[in-house]
């Protein structure tokens, strides 16, 4: 193979980039020389520069898609206009062999863009139903892989291929001892994580701070509680250590928790459930989403792997009395989540990528 270029798109939420950074060096083994599209100011931009330095990243205009009414929707249609034409010229330039979309708006002109320039594109969905941006992307893919069975009665079948989920390997090499090392909490109690996604969930971080002190009565906990809603104040309490914001420490944060309390965006869910941790969901309400998350939790619960409860039903209290279920349940659980189907290897999952090329 004589470095023949695949493109990468996706961002706006840290699950669109996932994925994309468990590809990237697989991409590489392969022979492939990889350069990533992404918005300027999305978190996309910050977590691939700062985990691949030498991957060319060429930041497009990106307007949001909104289900509702915002003065800027008469402008985002000129802004995706423009990524568009960005799009058009990158890939003129670059003369990629594929064009791989993990979805976000970011994905949708470079996916328009891809069809307009014969570059075959292939799109990954990770949640039961497709999201506003790969719904709309979708007529301009010559292949979609999703992560959910039950996905595929919602896109083209003649076009689709269910692979399962995909887990970075890092993750799996994440320590337990090293997580000690980063919250060296100085109890044997049980550790509990928190997690309300990239940008912070402001009704489970009031739920777990409300009731703090209870809480860490019986939990070492760990708050991932997003950027801009960390607390100095609560530095005092020893078996409580809050992070806006990980991504290389994750992977041995997890690995010595017992316990999590989390949304339900599809690439977590898999993450917890590959290391068979058992865990409580909140997804987003149909208020503040599609109603994705909500689908993702059901079919977990469905499954044995998880306990939910509806974001408008969380408290302190409820809180307090879904993690004692959580802990009496916890063998249950486990079993459930033992008997569930192997993730796809990011070595597998590039060279289904690889065979779209063209």
């Amino acid at each position: 193979m004589d470095n023949k270029t695949i493109l990468l798109t996706g961002g706006g939420t840290a699950g669109h980039v996932s994925l994309n950074q468990a590809l990237i060096p697989e991409l590489k083994n392969l022979g492939f020389h990889v350069e990533y599209i992404g918005s300027k100011d999305g978190i996309e931009n910050e977590l691939i520069r700062e985990s691949f330095p030498s991957v060319p990243y060429h930041a497009i205009s990106s307007g949001k898609l909104r289900r509702y009414f915002s003065t800027k929707n008469f402008s985002d249609p000129f802004r995706v206009g423009a990524g568009l034409m960005q799009a058009v010229n990158i890939i003129r330039k670059t003369k990629p062999v594929a064009i791989f979309s993990k979805g976000g708006f970011v994905s949708v002109p470079v996916a328009m863009a891809g069809r307009m320039m014969s570059v075959p594109v292939i799109i990954h969905e990770s949640d039961v139903t497709p999201g506003l941006a790969n719904k709309i992307a979708l007529p301009f893919a010559d292949h979609i892989f999703t992560v959910f069975k039950e996905t595929l009665a919602h896109v083209p079948s003649n076009k689709s291929t269910c692979t399962g989920s995909l887990i970075r390997s890092e993750l799996m090499k994440g320590s337990a001892e090293k997580g000690q090392e980063i919250c060296p909490f100085d109890n044997e109690l049980p550790v509990l994580m928190v997690m309300g996604g990239s940008q912070g969930s402001a009704m489970i971080n009031s739920a777990v701070r409300d009731n703090l002190e209870r809480l860490l009565e019986g939990f070492n906990i760990i708050h991932l509680c997003g950027k801009g809603n960390s607390i100095v104040e609560l530095n005092v309490h020893v078996n409580y250590r809050q992070f806006e914001y990980v991504t290389h420490k994750l992977p041995h944060l997890l690995h010595m928790t017992d316990f999590v309390v989390s949304r339900a965006g599809s690439n977590s869910i898999f993450e917890f459930l590959a290391l068979k941790k058992p865990m409580l969901l909140v997804p987003l309400s149909l208020q503040k989403s599609r109603g994705d998350q909500i689908l993702n939790a059901n079919l977990f619960e469905k499954q044995g792997f998880a306990h939910v409860v509806e974001e408008e039903e969380l408290s302190a209290d409820r809180l307090m009395e879904e993690l004692a279920r959580l802990q009496a349940d916890k063998d249950q659980l486990v079993e459930a989540m033992t008997r569930a189907e192997s993730p796809i290897t990011a070595a597998k999952m590039a060279k289904l990528v690889a065979s779209h090329t063209k």
